[in-house]
């Protein structure tokens, strides 16, 4: 199962900040904070969880310096086609069907 990249904010942290925070300490790449745009919000029911939790999902695009490494709690770095949505969460499989349909995602 793959889980596009973030997490939730600490006590006190904007989305910005949490973002830009788990980014980092995912990726280890430097997110530009003045080209975050918000891309959208998805909800479904969370993987691995019991019937009926959801998870809520807010997406940013950016620009970032650096180079993609895996870290944390991150086992390995993909890059996903379309024809890949069975192998994503339930949420993430919203978010290539909204990417697909703004021709984003092949």
């Amino acid at each position: 199962m793959y889980y596009l990249p973030g997490g939730k904010r600490e006590l006190g942290e904007s989305d910005m900040e949490a973002l830009i925070r788990e980014i980092t300490e995912e990726l280890t790449i430097n997110i530009d904070p003045d080209t975050i745009k918000f891309y959208g919000e998805f909800s479904a029911q969370a993987h691995g969880h019991p019937e009926g939790v959801i998870v809520n999902m807010r997406c940013y695009t950016a620009t970032f310096r650096g180079s993609l490494q895996a870290a944390a709690e991150i086992e390995e770095i993909a890059w996903l086609a379309y024809n890949d949505k069975p192998r994503v969460s339930e949420v993430d499989k919203l978010i290539f069907d909204d990417l697909k349909e703004k021709g984003l995602l092949r």
